[in-house]
């Protein structure tokens, strides 16, 4: 039998539910990966010297499109839920996470509310969760028109782009979240960033629950004291970042919410996606809710 792959996330939960022999306690044959967008060994996507950033259109939705090598990957909600309405792959319907997630400036800024941000290039991940949520905290700020994105990449590369001067502001969540906040950029709004995991064809939803459970008995460690597992943010964070930083001084990150993925939370979030036309029509899916949302009772 294949072993099961794990994408990990940027986050605790995985690299302690290997530590402490979590995933083999459930019975899991397994193995931890790391897909690109969030790597150690990003590198940096810039020239040296630029003043400019191009938008780069390659996001969590394309690598769905594409296939990612794994058993089980997360991302935004967003993004999973649009990628299995469009038969990518199924979300998971049994949890989800949610993460600290704002836009920054820098701390010289002249922009110092949400409303100051109105035709000014917020620099996100395109068809990935801080395209989404950023639209979605500025709505109650200003017209929509003038909610302005740039498409800035991963998140290690929005750390750059704001690092170098070459971003007015970022959304950036989780690892990202700590670092601009520990060198003193300045926080402007919160933001909401719920993630889901998406399983492909043929994986055995058995795993998928083995897995799950190893992650509840990692969560309630983080729950105790996160403070003792932050030096796992080292095992993915980016070298040049990570020097520049004290992980010590991280928070827990993503919190695992260990209650059902419901048909109104898939309904309304392809609805609110489709309303802003995030997605031309021929990508939009249309997988029901069964089709597309997987429980291991099934």
């Amino acid at each position: 039998m294949a072993k099961f792959v794990v994408n990990t996330h940027g986050r605790l939960q995985e690299w302690i539910a290997h530590e402490k022999g979590y995933f083999e306690q459930e019975g899991l044959d397994y193995e931890l990966t790391q897909h690109h967008l969030l790597t150690k060994a990003a590198p940096e996507t810039f020239s040296t010297g630029a003043n400019t950033v191009a938008d780069n259109l390659h996001g969590a939705y394309q690598t769905y499109e594409q296939g990612r090598d794994a058993s089980i990957s997360c991302a935004c909600h967003w993004t999973v839920n649009m990628a299995a309405s469009a038969s990518h792959g199924r979300l998971w319907g049994e949890a989800y996470t949610v993460s600290p997630c704002a836009i920054f400036v820098p701390e010289s800024s002249s922009i110092r509310r949400p409303e100051d941000l109105a035709d000014v290039d917020v620099h996100v991940g395109y068809q990935s969760g801080s395209h989404y949520t950023t639209i979605q905290a500025l709505e109650g700020f200003m017209p929509t028109d003038r909610i302005k994105l740039k498409f800035g990449g991963s998140p290690a590369d929005r750390v750059d782009q704001m690092l170098n001067g070459l971003a007015p502001a970022v959304t950036v969540f989780g690892m990202q979240y700590y670092i601009l906040e520990q060198l003193g950029f300045r926080k402007l709004v919160d933001c909401t960033f719920m993630i889901a995991a998406m399983i492909p064809p043929g994986v055995d939803l058995q795993d998928v629950k083995k897995y799950f459970n190893g992650l509840r008995k990692a969560q309630a460690d983080i729950d105790r004291m996160h403070q003792a597992y932050t030096h796992f943010y080292l095992n993915e964070l980016p070298e040049r970042h990570a020097k520049l930083v004290d992980v010590r001084r991280f928070g827990p990150g993503e919190r695992i919410v260990f209650e059902p993925y419901s048909p109104e939370m898939y309904a309304a979030t392809k609805d609110w996606i489709e309303e802003r036309h995030i997605f031309p029509q021929e990508k939009a899916g249309d997988s029901d809710y069964a089709q597309a949302v997987a429980f291991a009772a099934e």
